[in-house]
C-alpha cells in the first residue's frame, strides 16, 4: 500500500496552504473524506478522526452564524481530535478564527483554488485517495481495454501477449499496461488494472523494439486504467485438447480475494487470437445482461421435441 500524505493532496489538487506548512508530511490512512456536521453540534460518537475533513459552504455558513464564544467551542471540540487536515472549498471567506485554531494545534488548513462545488471536489478527492491507498500487486502480463472493459492477458514469456495487444490496438482497442500490470483492489468485487508509471504508453515487441503507442497511433490507443473483467491466459496449442462444447464451465482466477472470470486461449498459426478476445469480451458483456447463447440453443432444441 502506498503512503499518502497531506502534501500529496496539495500537489494533486493544487491546494493553497493556509496553516501547517511543517505538517504536510502527515500521513492519510483513510480513503474517504468527511464533512463534519453532527460534530459541530456536539455528537462525536462516530467521528472519523483519521479522515480528511472537508468544510464547504454549508459548514462555513453555519459557523459564521454562531456567536464568537459558541464558534470557539464548536471548532475547539473538533480540532482537539487532530484530523490529518482540513480542506475548505474555494469561495469561503472570514476564516480567521479557523486559521487561528489550526495554527495553534499544528493542523494543516488547506483551501481549493478553483471554484468547484464541494460535492464534486469530494468525489474527485475520494476517488484519488481510494486508488492511491488500495492494496496493490504487480503481475507479469499485458492489460488492454476492449469495448470498454479491462482484459488481463497472461502467459509465458514469448507466447505473444504484446504482439496480440498490438493487433488489438490496430482494431481500435486501447493499451493500459505492458509487461508489468499493477492490480489494485478497490472493493471486494473490483480490481483495477493500471501501469507502474515507468512503462506508461510503452509496448515492447520482439524483433521491433520499444514502441510509444501514443506517438505512433494517437491518444486513442492508450488509457491509464481500466476495471478488470476478464483474465485471459494465452497458451501453446495442445492437440486434441479443445472441443466444440456448447458452453464451458466457468473458471476464475483470484487476485487479492477477488475472483475474475478466466479463459484459456491456445495459440496456433492461423488462429485469429484478437478476434477470439473480442468474441470473449462481447460474450461476457451479454452474460452480464442475462443472455446465454448455449441456453437459447438448448431451448430451440427442446422446442422441436
Amino acid at each position: 500500500m502506498k503512503i499518502l500524505t497531506v502534501e500529496d493532496l496539495v500537489r494533486k489538487f493544487s491546494l493553497k496552504v493556509l496553516t501547517g506548512e511543517n505538517k504536510l508530511k502527515q500521513q492519510i490512512k483513510q480513503s474517504r473524506s468527511h464533512r463534519p456536521g453532527l460534530e459541530f453540534v456536539g455528537h462525536f460518537d462516530f467521528f472519523p478522526t483519521e479522515r480528511v475533513q472537508i468544510l464547504g459552504r454549508k459548514e462555513i455558513t453555519y459557523l459564521h452564524k454562531l456567536s464568537i464564544e459558541e464558534r470557539q467551542m464548536r471548532i475547539g471540540n473538533i480540532v482537539k481530535y487532530h484530523p490529518p487536515c482540513f480542506i475548505v472549498t474555494a469561495g469561503q471567506e472570514g476564516l480567521t478564527y479557523l486559521t487561528q485554531y489550526c495554527l495553534e494545534e499544528g493542523i494543516p488548513l488547506l483551501c481549493t483554488n478553483e471554484p468547484q462545488p464541494t460535492s464534486e471536489f469530494i468525489t474527485n478527492l475520494d476517488d484519488y485517495m481510494l486508488k492511491t491507498l488500495a492494496p496493490a500487486i504487480a503481475v507479469h502480463g499485458v492489460c488492454i481495454n476492449v469495448y470498454g472493459m479491462g482484459i488481463l492477458l497472461r502467459g509465458n514469456s514469448g507466447v505473444g501477449k504484446s504482439e496480440t495487444a498490438h493487433t488489438m490496438i490496430g482494431r481500435g482497442h486501447r493499451l493500459v499496461a505492458d509487461d508489468i500490470v499493477v492490480l489494485k483492489k478497490l472493493s471486494p468485487r473490483t480490481i483495477l488494472g493500471t501501469h507502474d508509471g515507468k512503462t506508461k504508453e510503452f509496448l515492447a515487441l520482439r524483433s521491433i523494439g520499444l514502441l510509444n503507442v501514443v506517438r505512433l497511433y494517437g491518444r486513442k490507443a492508450f488509457q491509464d486504467e481500466t476495471r478488470i473483467a476478464l483474465d485471459i491466459e494465452l497458451t501453446k496449442w495442445q492437440k486434441n485438447s479443445l472441443n466444440n462444447e456448447l458452453d464451458h464451465e466457468a473458471k476464475y482466477t483470484e487476485y487479492m480475494g477477488v475472483q475474475i472470470p478466466h479463459i484459456e486461449i491456445q495459440l496456433q498459426p492461423g488462429r485469429d487470437v484478437a478476434g477470439l478476445i473480442e468474441a470473449a469480451a462481447n460474450n461476457w458483456l451479454l452474460k452480464q445482461q442475462g443472455y446465454s447463447a448455449a441456453e437459447e440453443f438448448m431451448q430451440r432444441l427442446e422446442s422441436d421435441i
